[in-house]
């Protein structure tokens, strides 16, 4: 028994480590030590809703959904699909945004500060026109606000339905009041803090956004060509259907003819397997280390 205990262990440990690697890069050891054991003060105490949601396996979905419904702002998509790199690198963009995640949610707020400043500086050289000839930068705080709540409403979406703990009302609330800090820092403009204000603000955009060239290159990139070895392939066509289900019915529809496959499985099954794969990883993943002192 003790054998055959070791042997899971060691199964475990193996498949955390590829995960965790995967989404944080090299240097994530590294960095998970510093987020997490750095003593000082945070922007955000230990009980608050947005470190429960950010550090919950249903992250893997809404990230991926989140994604799919930036892609459909016409000047968003260009600015990311001309200065990104998603396609060249996109591990790397994933290594930074999950980095960057972590840090404005644990880490210390001098931490938090700099990821922040380092991201403002970034975008404050970014510049550029759509192929409609539409210019963009992107510290426009429209653009900026839009990307913040596209991520926020997928997030949430994503931990209410696989989150080992949902949120009540009054967390949701406090969840999109703790992004609004992180969004307001980066330069969006009025981010909302709450379910009814993140609805009212989505129906604002609602009107601008498309199907481009564009978004469908990325749809087809992130749901039926992923750069993933065979043995990756399964778990993540189960993450890539519980996405697209997780989207509003409008954006479903929008991504469907180019994510036949995803968009085509009955959402019984799309959350069936969007529950088993993140069981699945967060049974892995190992545990986030205890907050350190404060003082």
């Amino acid at each position: 028994m003790a054998r055959a205990t070791t042997a899971v262990e060691r199964i475990r440990r193996r498949a955390g480590e590829a995960v965790f690697l995967r989404v944080a890069g090299p240097d994530g050891p590294r960095n998970r030590a510093r987020i997490h054991t750095t003593p000082g003060p945070r922007w955000f105490a230990p009980d608050r809703p947005v470190r429960q949601v950010h550090g919950d396996a249903s992250m893997f979905i809404g990230g991926l959904a989140a994604l799919l419904l930036q892609s459909l702002h016409p000047v968003a998509m260009a600015a990311v699909a001309a200065h990104s790199g998603y396609r060249g690198d996109p591990w790397g963009r994933l290594h930074r945004t999950s980095t960057f995640l972590a840090v404005t949610t644990f880490a210390t707020s001098a931490d938090a500060e700099a990821a922040v400043a380092r991201v403002r500086e970034v975008h404050a050289r970014i510049r550029g026109r759509t192929p409609d000839g539409v210019p963009y930068r992107a510290d426009d705080p429209e653009l900026l606000t839009w990307v913040h709540i596209a991520e926020a409403d997928c997030f949430l979406r994503a931990h209410q339905r696989y989150g080992r703990s949902p949120l009540d009302a009054a967390g949701c609330d406090a969840y999109l009041a703790d992004t609004a800090r992180v969004a307001r820092a980066l330069g969006a403009d009025g981010p909302p803090e709450s379910e009814r204000d993140l609805a009212l603000l989505m129906a604002r955009y609602r009107p601008g956004l498309r199907v481009t060239a564009a978004s469908r290159d990325t749809a087809r990139f992130l749901l039926t060509d992923p750069p993933l070895p065979g043995a990756a392939r399964l778990p993540y066509a189960l993450l890539a259907a519980a996405a697209v289900d997780l989207l509003p019915s409008w954006a479903k529809a929008a991504v469907a003819a180019d994510a036949p496959a995803a968009a085509r499985i009955p959402p019984v099954a799309a959350r069936a397997g969007g529950h088993a794969v993140t069981r699945a990883i967060r049974w892995a993943l190992p545990e986030r280390p205890p907050p350190p002192p404060t003082g």
